[in-house]
């Protein structure tokens, strides 16, 4: 009767094997999804060019960021 026993013993493991690392997959996934929304935040742009000036007052050339 206790040679029984094992079989049981192994499956149990090997499914807690199992649940233990599916949820360390969900964690670093749910971890990579919260890195990626903070990293892809959109720079807020007002819609207008900013126009810089020089030392004499005159405007500067727009550059393609600027837009």
């Amino acid at each position: 009767m206790g040679g029984n026993s094992r079989p049981s013993f192994t499956k149990r493991s090997k499914e807690r094997a199992r649940q233990e690392k599916r949820i360390e997959k969900e964690q670093k996934r749910a971890q990579r999804k919260v890195e990626k929304e903070s990293e892809s935040k959109p720079v807020e742009r007002s819609g207008n060019p900013v126009i810089s000036y020089d030392e004499d007052g005159q405007p500067l050339a727009l550059d393609f960021n600027d837009f």
